[in-house]
């Protein structure tokens, strides 16, 4: 059913998540990224400031990204952490002020594991493994028994902090995401194999992180389709990974995929047009019946109604443009349209255009995103000056 053969706004429309809890609407700020803590894993104002705006804006649910379970395995020195070094009280400010309007905010707890940031980090996958320039080592399988409890005390340290839920975070290439990846996994214990011995550790981290927040705290998850790699995942085992998480107690699933492993395709940087994973979500929406979040590529009010009209999933995930349009949930939601202009680069070095999306992010926590003019190699040089610095404060806290 086209948009304009039904008159209902579905993206105004609430969603009751299979623990009780509602989000207000079907817009998403999907995880990013943001790379706004303050280099020992604490929040800072600007931080604070840009979920703000996105409440402000009219998102039903936010999700902060890479939020980091174990300091020793962080995606970046920006990460925020949740540990038992973490500042409560200014963990609480954020999601506080993140919360305005009823808007849902949710901590996605992240590992990088193979892909953790070299500098503050020795990493560590499913397996030891050498590609190219890739290397990491393998963990031993006391250190997989210890991840469940490990996401769990992060969970509970998220709920107490004001999160009104969390996700975990298994696409992109990182820790779950190489698990499920035989390209990563070449386990031979209960953790390697076929599918459902690969997707192991993540059932036994939903379990215990479920048994520790409790029935009513929403528990979610974020998937791959694919990795865009070859000897990666493929469709149909993330389609069975669909059918053994309907038998868990999730709440919400995203659908997203690629991989930030070196030299792979990005699914965000694809030339594509229009979002990326309708099919794949139309063939997991009959194999399970936990909302489902698609991710990846929506840039117009019409493709997100029409995503929804046609069964393809229960909300739509947004990143980069709530990034060029903080307001925009309400403009969709309203009927006003306003659909975000994306910037187009003479030129597109390898991390330009992520550099250039996650300074733009600084930007509007600063309440100065009119005044953003960066190009992409400027970016680039500025985002890792950052890190760089960032580096020092990380490692004095942690190591």
């Amino acid at each position: 059913m086209s948009t304009k053969e039904n008159p209902t706004n579905m993206l105004s429309q609430p969603l009751i998540l299979p623990c009780g809890a509602v989000l207000n609407n079907r817009i998403v700020k999907s995880a990013m990224s943001d790379s706004l803590a303050d280099g020992q894993g604490n929040p800072t104002n600007a931080q604070a400031r840009l979920y703000e705006k996105w409440a402000e804006g009219g998102v039903g649910l936010s999700i902060i990204g890479e939020v980091q379970v174990d300091p020793k395995f962080p995606e970046r020195p920006g990460n925020l952490v949740l540990s038992e070094k973490s500042n409560l009280q200014e963990l609480q400010s954020l999601t506080t002020r993140a919360k305005v309007n009823g808007a849902h905010i949710w901590a996605q707890l992240g590992h990088a594991g193979g892909l953790s940031y070299l500098p503050i980090s020795r990493p560590k996958g499913p397996s030891a493994l050498k590609i190219d320039n890739f290397e990491c080592e393998g963990m031993s399988e006391d250190e997989v028994t210890q991840l469940p409890s490990i996401y769990s005390q992060a969970a509970m340290l998220a709920k107490e902090a004001g999160f009104t839920g969390v996700q975990i975070h298994a696409g992109h290439g990182l820790l779950l995401s190489q698990f499920l990846s035989p390209l990563f996994n070449h386990r031979q214990d209960k953790y390697g194999g076929d599918i459902r011995s690969r997707c192991k550790i993540i059932i036994d981290i939903i379990d215990k992180v479920r048994n520790v927040v409790g029935e009513n705290f929403p528990i979610g998850i974020k998937i791959n389709c694919t990795d865009q790699l070859e000897g990666g995942l493929t469709q149909q085992d993330a389609l069975s990974v669909m059918s053994i998480l309907d038998k868990t107690s999730i709440d919400l699933i995203e659908v997203s995929g690629g991989s930030y492993f070196p030299g792979a395709k990005s699914s965000s940087d694809s030339l594509t047009k229009g979002p990326y994973f309708i099919d794949f979500a139309k063939k997991a929406k009959k194999l399970t019946n936990i909302p489902i979040v698609i991710t990846g590529g929506f840039k117009t009010r019409e493709e997100a109604l029409t995503s929804l009209y046609s069964n393809a999933g229960d909300m739509i995930g947004i990143a980069r443009a709530l990034v060029l349009d903080p307001k925009l949930a309400n403009n969709w939601l309203n009927n006003a349209g306003n659909d975000p202009k994306f910037p187009r680069f003479s030129t597109t070095p390898e991390g330009g255009i992520t550099a250039w999306y996650t300074m733009r992010l600084s930007a509007i926590g600063n309440d100065n995103e009119s005044g953003y003019s960066l190009d992409l190699a400027a970016a680039i040089q500025t985002y890792e000056n950052r890190d760089e610095a960032r580096c020092i404060q990380w490692l004095a806290k942690f190591q």
